[in-house]
């Protein structure tokens, strides 16, 4: 069912239509007495979920009892971070998820299954996880916010995939990862029905059913000034909500450029990417829009890390971004890849194959990766001063720039939110 639904290519929604079509939402539900809020964390800040979920302490008070940001995998949020997401929501209501420890297995999708959707790719049953406080939490509504926007596990993100992956434990996410590795993710960012999607629907239509869950879903992008806008906001409790919000996305987020780009630069905002497991982003948005032989320049003054989880940071130190096959021999032959799929499925993303060239820029800071740390997991490296010196961010439009020296250029200020592919290489 249906609560709330607006959006389109115009639309432009404030703060305040958020929150009125929220409480409309909520008024159309009926009464309830505990509620858990299931947030993006702080990665996912331009989506507007802070905002939607500190509507929702504004609307139910004591009735919210939980906020469980979906973490996933990554690093649980600094008390600075909630503050800046989620404004005057009390801070003593987020709960921190640990996708080791805190999960619990509803079902399990067959293997037949998930080889059949697969296509082959893998054979392996794929375990249906989430937060334990979803089941045990005795709630009447469990709110799952976030946005739509292309993706490269899954196609597009949000709707399941919040729950199941956000929310999730380490077999589930690093399965489901590994199955849209092992797939092909140019074969699936930007489409709704996916391999990995079809798996998480089995598990909702089959095993999470009984759960109370609402997904309150936006569309943001990048307007013609260059401006964040909320497209649309989607309310509801099945299918048909995810795909009305993905088939908006895929109009405000997905951008066919005319012409195989042939250098192209991204920024990496500080505040938001720390480590290549997030900035990697800037691979796997633009892959489909880089000519063969095109330079790819990552900038990234905040670059500390390569895993925002320990244990991925060491795997991919010790094994680096060498392409699908290579990747795919070292899963046969070593146990700690085989014991954490999804550090393999993000060496498969976050390599060029081979067809074209990546060149990080970290900053200088102390915290900051090394240039003979970037070169061990197979990226080049660039000095940043220099090449910032060149390619300015702060003078480039986001798409194609032409310098002073004549030399062409595209550029993208938050790959976060976008997907970009030329014709030959994307397939309607």
């Amino acid at each position: 069912m249906i609560y709330f639904e607006k959006g389109s290519t115009e639309t432009a929604l404030s703060a305040e239509d958020l929150k009125n079509g929220l409480f409309e939402a909520f008024e159309k539900m009926g009464a309830k007495q505990k509620v858990l809020a299931i947030p993006p964390d702080y990665t996912r800040l331009p989506s507007r979920a802070g905002e939607l979920t500190e509507f929702t302490w504004e609307y139910f008070g004591e009735r919210l009892t939980d906020v469980l940001p979906a973490l996933g995998t990554h690093t649980p949020m600094t008390m600075e971070q909630i503050s800046h997401m989620f404004g005057k929501m009390p801070s003593d209501l987020i709960r921190e998820h640990d996708w080791r420890n805190d999960v619990v297995t509803l079902g399990t999708v067959p293997a037949e299954f998930v080889e059949e959707v697969s296509e082959g790719a893998v054979n392996y049953s794929w375990p249906a996880q989430v937060n334990k406080i979803l089941v045990e939490g005795n709630y009447d509504l469990i709110l799952s916010i976030g946005q739509v926007v292309p993706h490269e596990v899954v196609g597009m993100a949000n709707y399941n995939k919040n729950i199941f992956v956000g929310t999730g434990g380490a077999e589930g996410i690093n399965k489901s990862h590994y199955i849209g590795a092992a797939y092909g993710m140019e074969r699936m960012m930007g489409r709704a029905d996916t391999p990995v999607r079809k798996i998480f629907n089995y598990a909702s239509e089959n095993f999470s059913n009984h759960l109370p869950i609402v997904y309150v879903q936006t569309v943001v992008g990048l307007n013609n000034d260059g401006k964040l806008q909320t497209y649309g906001l989607f309310i509801g409790d099945d299918f048909e909500v995810f795909d009305k919000a993905a088939k908006l996305s895929l109009e405000v987020n997905f951008e066919m450029v005319e012409k195989p780009i042939t250098k192209a630069a991204v920024w990496l905002d500080p505040s938001e990417f720390k480590s290549t497991w997030l900035g990697n982003k800037s691979i796997y948005r633009t892959r489909m829009a880089l000519a063969d032989g095109a330079e790819l320049i990552v900038l990234a003054p905040a670059l500390k890390e390569f895993g925002e989880d320990p244990q991925i940071d060491a795997l991919i130190r010790k094994y680096g971004y060498f392409g699908t096959p290579h990747t795919l021999k070292l899963v046969k032959e070593n146990e700690d890849l085989q014991n954490n799929l999804g550090a393999a499925a993000h060496l498969i993303h976050g390599s060029s194959e081979g067809r074209f060239n990546i060149t990080y820029c970290p900053g200088k800071g102390k915290e900051n990766v090394t240039q003979q740390e970037i070169e061990s997991v197979g990226f080049k490296y660039g000095d940043y001063d220099e090449v910032t010196a060149k390619y300015n961010p702060k003078k480039l439009k986001d798409g194609f720039n032409t310098l002073p020296d004549g030399e062409e250029i595209f550029y993208i200020s938050n790959p976060a939110i976008g997907l970009w592919a030329y014709r030959e290489r994307f397939e309607y």
